[in-house]
């Protein structure tokens, strides 16, 4: 590599620039394949912790990585089921969101225009009483019907076993995986050496998702208790939904502080209607701030804008699902590459 030349080194960073587009192509393309198979891969790594105590009490591999995947898929259906109400509720809603949402854009706008200009105005926009009306129709024109569930369904089922498969038998083999793979990455004598990074790296992954899980518990039991204060319908429920958003970082808290503002519109009147979103930004405020640093600071150390950047490609890369593997990855990304102050080749 030192008597490359200036040409050489040319034609060498363009073919790795085109084999990385090529990639990231790729991983956009395969998407349906690609994003539950990784989702499958960072799973496992979370969940090695609970593999190992497993093993560690004699039971064969085989049992091992099918209890942990069926305490997975146990766990993933009863998120469903608890969210299937509220999502239907959602739909219920959704006309006399609208109607409350263009209440209170004329209501903002009668502080300009003056009172009775908005009366009329709201008048000729709605034409009727609230929760009467369904809207213009486009709303319900753009809610997915029987029919489009039946031809996801397919999709869905086929991401599901390429999930499950992943994680199973990623939980069977993964620490021949692991040699496996620092065999080829060095010499025989460098072997031990890189299979500890390995280790370390989903040490640290497992451990930040602990910690993690452990501050959203919290936040969403606060926040619970906060809006069951106020009298907002289903607080559990909204706080069980903040803790699951709450792993997207920024997306989620943004989405959950929308929603709470719906729901408040909604559920309350005048400026209480703010009163939920409020609530929320500010137990965020407290988490992200003190909390979450003063826990997760202590084993993880990234620069903000690595998160970010992180952040911003595996969500534009897979959407929701890219948001909640980005973290996880750039964890164990700077873990393999020793960027934490911790040397694990020491």
């Amino acid at each position: 590599m030192r008597d490359m030349t200036p040409n050489n080194r040319i034609y060498l960073s363009a073919v790795v620039l085109i084999a990385a587009v090529a990639g990231f192509t790729g991983l956009k393309l395969a998407e349906d394949v690609v994003a539950p198979l990784v989702f499958g891969l960072v799973s496992g790594v979370i969940l090695a912790p609970v593999s190992d105590w497993f093993d560690r009490r004699g039971l064969p591999r085989a049992l091992v990585a099918l209890t942990v995947l069926l305490f997975s898929v146990v766990f993933l259906a009863g998120i469903a089921f608890l969210l299937e109400p509220v999502i239907w509720r959602l739909v219920d809603e959704l006309p006399r969101i609208r109607w409350e949402i263009r209440q209170t854009i004329y209501e903002f706008r009668g502080l300009i225009q003056g009172i009775d200009e908005v009366n009329a105005e709201m008048k000729s926009a709605l034409g009727a009483e609230p929760g009467i009306d369904a809207g213009d129709g486009d709303a319900a024109d753009r809610l997915p019907t029987v029919t489009d569930a039946l031809l996801m369904a397919p999709l869905l089922l086929a991401q599901a076993v390429i999930f499950m498969g992943t994680l199973f038998f990623f939980l069977l083999t993964r620490t021949g995986i692991y040699r496996w793979i620092s065999q080829r990455l060095g010499a025989r004598a460098d072997t031990p050496v890189i299979l500890e990074r390995f280790c370390a790296a989903e040490s640290r992954v497992s451990r930040y998702f602990l910690t993690i899980t452990l501050v959203n518990a919290g936040l969403g039991a606060a926040l619970s208790l906060a809006l069951m204060s106020i009298g907002m319908p289903s607080p559990f429920i909204w706080g069980f939904v903040a803790a699951l958003l709450n792993y997207v970082l920024y997306i989620g808290p943004a989405a959950m502080a929308a929603s709470l503002l719906l729901a408040g519109l909604v559920v309350f009147d005048g400026l209480a209607s703010l009163l939920p979103p409020v609530i929320f930004l500010t137990l965020n405020l407290i988490e992200a701030n003190f909390v979450t640093p003063s826990m997760v600071g202590r084993h993880v150390a990234v620069n903000p804008l690595l998160v970010f950047v992180s952040l911003v490609f595996w969500l534009w890369l897979w959407g929701p699902l890219g948001g909640i593997v980005a973290i996880p990855i750039l964890v164990a990304t700077l873990a393999l590459f020793d960027v934490f102050g911790d040397n694990p080749m020491s």
